[in-house]
């Protein structure tokens, strides 16, 4: 069975911004160690593609729906 990586995007993201997009939160049965702590997209599929692991993105809460769309 391979691990999970839960990641969800910051809050704090102004558009255009060169500065990572999203927090990985959570690491489920991987053997993986995180110092950083805003990651890129690119940089979390490169750990998840060497770890073997699936990257889990994590949905915002029903509050929030509206200001998804």
């Amino acid at each position: 069975m391979s691990g999970k990586i839960f990641y969800r995007e910051r809050r704090k993201i102004v558009d255009g911004a060169k500065q990572p997009r999203y927090v990985l939160v959570a690491v489920a049965d991987v053997n993986l160690k995180v110092f950083g702590k805003h990651l890129r997209m690119s940089e979390m599929k490169a750990i998840a593609e060497a770890t073997g692991a699936e990257l889990v993105p994590l949905p915002r809460g029903a509050k929030h729906a509206d200001e998804d769309e």
